[in-house]
Parts: structure tokens; sequence; C-alpha cells
């Protein structure tokens, strides 16, 4: 577990795992769990400081996440936000609260539906003062300290991603620039987690 500030932690992958990086982060009325990362003790003890006897929000941004959310449940009975379209991965889990297009979870966390990485990709944008995009898996770290819209053999449809991408950017409020936080390989990021809006090589994206 990784310190980015006073509201803000990362989980970031570890190298020959799923590459799932989660970030933890704190807002007025509920501190938030984005994405789920593989268990173990450490992981566990960091989780319930962090937690300090509250029932924080788990954010599920997409399918990769599922499989880890299963154990996670087990230990932690927090309820969680999904996309639609995924919600039938994870049958017979109370507390699961599902979206169309938009959720609002309070002034300070807003998610939408970004479908392309899997069909029901999401991202999450914490309000000021956090000011931050948490994109999932829709940008991901290249080997130059950037972002950007990878094609692999498991994204679920790529003009869908594309279109995403031009959707979330349009959707954030205009001149906010966001810091980056990516739910990718950041063991693949020396130093710094939290990228600026900068990042983002849209030339490699659009």
């Amino acid at each position: 577990m990784i310190r980015i500030n006073e509201k803000i932690w990362v989980f970031p992958s570890i190298k020959n795992s799923n590459k799932i990086s989660s970030w933890w982060v704190e807002t007025e009325a509920i501190p938030a769990l984005i994405d789920c990362p593989l268990l173990d003790k450490s992981l566990i003890d960091n989780l319930l400081v962090l937690a300090a006897g509250r029932s924080p929000l788990v954010i599920l941004t997409s399918r990769d996440a599922h499989s880890n959310f299963k154990k996670f449940r087990e230990i932690f009975p927090w309820e969680a936000v999904l996309q639609e379209q995924e919600a039938y991965l994870l049958p017979d889990l109370k507390g699961m609260h599902t979206f169309s297009e938009e959720y609002l979870i309070d002034p300070g966390l807003k998610v939408l539906w970004t479908p392309g990485p899997t069909p029901g990709s999401c991202v999450v944008y914490a309000t000021a003062p956090n000011n931050v995009l948490f994109c999932g898996r829709l940008l991901i770290p290249d080997n130059s300290k950037q972002l950007i819209a990878l094609r692999t053999k498991k994204t679920f449809h790529w003009s869908m991603q594309l279109n995403s991408l031009r959707k979330m950017r349009d959707w954030l409020p205009q001149d906010s620039f966001p810091s980056l936080a990516s739910g990718g390989m950041l063991h693949s990021l020396e130093g710094e987690k939290l990228l600026p809006w900068q990042a983002w090589n849209q030339s490699k994206s659009i």
C-alpha cells in the first residue's frame, strides 16, 4: 500500500499477478475502495486500518476484479457498485448496487459507464478537492510514464473503448483536468503512481 496524500492510497499491481491496481479514496460522506486487490494478510490489515470501523463502498470498474471480490466478500461484508451488464458475474451476493449510464455515490464521487475494455467497464471521478479520475482499465500505463488506451486480446470492443474515451472527456467538468489513477499495470511505473492529466497520450488513444 502506498499513501499518495491524506485522502488517497493505492495498492499497485504486482508483477506476474492479474495486473489489477486498486485505489482507496476518502470523501466527506463515505470512503471507497476502487477495484478489488489480491488478498493477503498485509492487505487485510491495511484495509482494516483504513476503514477504521466504517463500512466503505467497493466500486468495481471491470469484470477483471470480480474473482477477487468473491474472496474479498468472505472477509469484508462491504456493499459494492458495478455496471448492470456485469452483475450476472456475481450472483447471489447481497448489497450489490447496479447502474446503467451514471451513478452518483455522494457529491464527491460519480461513476460513468465506459464500455470497451469489458462490457461493464466504468470510471470514477472524485470531485474537488480531490479532482482525480480513476480510469480503471480504460487507460493503462505504457513504458514512457504515459497512459494510453491499449487494445489487447482481452479487449471486449475496441470501437466502444474509443467512443468511451470521448464520452469520458465530455462528461468531466470543463477545464477540470483531473489527475489520473489507472487500474492497470502500475508496477510498470517507477515512482509516482498518480499521474497528471497531461500523461494521457491522446494521440495514441483517439
